[in-house]
């Protein structure tokens, strides 16, 4: 991947190129950011600098994510009927269609694309001894070996603890990239030995821009995407192609508070309720999570509608003529903490597996005491 294809970045594209040019590379960095603000992207046009910026062929290679001084690692789905413990070069196939195609998308959007949104894919210890296999070998170019782990937060304990040992003693002329949108998973070990590169949000002038150039959208709608994409990319990008997965979030979320705000004066609505929770229970849990961290960012733009910072409100609702400002008079600094948490406890336990018709019964349940709650 080429500097000039990545969106936005400038200045930590800069940083960088400086730091090859300066010969100043760290054995091992940790890059921390959304997938969505080009934290692989950027991965990329860093190794294919180091790797192939002497060799037009080398360079292509990389492109294809087919050099063999390359290596990746990343989230993969056991087999459970035959019980085997999943590792990267199983999936190495799909991985390298997936990236091309978009180096901007999540792990969620992984597992859909492996039809596995209701598994959870980790990084096995098994992995990170094929990458000590690997590792071990001769340099094919006689330059860097660059080791690139996706969603590195992904690793389980066992597999964090061997990575540990090769940081400690790394093979010769090994460059080990990390890329993790939440370090607070990684091992505060792995993390001290990591030189750490912060990539943050897209610019929304660059998103405008690419949304124009890229898929002939008009200024004003690719102004409205660029704020409700929050500096993602790979959110833009959903937001254009997937119009009806908003739309559905849309429907469920208005239907779940009209039901909510009108429970406590007829319990015939919990009904309501409940069958909202069967309904959504049968997602995948991909969807299931993504659903709640649509909530989650609804609540908040309510009390931003609420408190009169109309500026800041760039996702509110109007599926089915809903009453935007009425609803949003029920979200205030007294319940927001409350239905926030709520929220995210229930994306932890459907992280972990938990029972999908219990936990969202309970939150469905729990915002009616909370949306019923007065301002002070």
């Amino acid at each position: 991947m080429k500097w000039d294809e990545i969106i936005g970045q400038d200045l930590l594209k800069k940083q960088l190129q400086d730091s090859i040019k300066g010969n100043r590379i760290s054995h091992a960095q940790l890059f921390v950011g959304k997938m969505g603000y080009g934290t692989l992207a950027l991965a990329l046009a860093y190794a294919s600098e180091l790797i192939g910026k002497n060799s037009e062929n080398a360079y292509k290679q990389v492109s294809q994510l087919q050099h063999p001084d390359l290596h990746f690692s990343f989230p993969s789905i056991n087999n459970s009927a035959e019980k085997l413990e999943a590792v990267s070069s199983d999936y190495i196939r799909q991985f390298r269609e997936f990236v091309k195609a978009n180096p901007y998308r999540n792990s969620n959007q992984w597992y859909e694309f492996l039809n596995e949104e209701k598994k959870q894919g980790f990084i096995s210890v098994k992995e990170m001894e094929h990458v000590m296999e690997k590792l071990n070998l001769k340099s094919f170019e006689g330059g860097f070996k660059i080791q690139i782990i996706w969603m590195a937060e992904t690793m389980r304990m066992e597999a964090a603890n061997k990575l540990l040992k090769i940081l400690e003693e790394p093979p010769a002329k090994t460059l080990f990239l990390l890329l993790a949108e939440d370090d607070k998973k990684i091992l505060p070990t792995i993390l001290s030995r990591c030189q750490r590169v912060n990539v943050n949000r897209i610019e929304d002038e660059k998103i405008i821009e690419n949304l124009q150039s890229g898929f002939s959208v008009e200024e004003e709608q690719s102004v409205r995407i660029a704020e409700r994409a929050e500096g993602d990319w790979s959110s833009a990008c959903v937001l254009i192609e997937n119009s009806a997965v908003q739309e559905e979030f849309e429907k469920y979320f208005i239907r779940w508070n009209r039901a909510a705000v009108m429970a406590p004066k007829k319990p015939q609505f919990l009904r309501e309720i409940v069958e909202w929770s069967l309904e959504i229970s049968g997602w995948g849990r991909e969807k299931q999570k993504n659903f709640l961290q649509f909530c989650a960012e609804t609540f908040r733009q309510a009390l931003l509608e609420n408190y009169q910072v109309p500026e800041l409100v760039n996702n509110s609702l109007t599926y089915d003529n809903f009453k935007w400002a009425g609803f949003s008079r029920f979200v205030h600094g007294n319940n927001i903490e409350d239905i926030l948490e709520e929220i995210n406890r229930a994306f932890f336990h459907i992280e972990r597996n938990g029972n999908a018709k219990i936990i969202f019964l309970d939150t469905g349940i729990k915002l009616t005491r909370f949306l019923a709650r007065k301002s002070k």
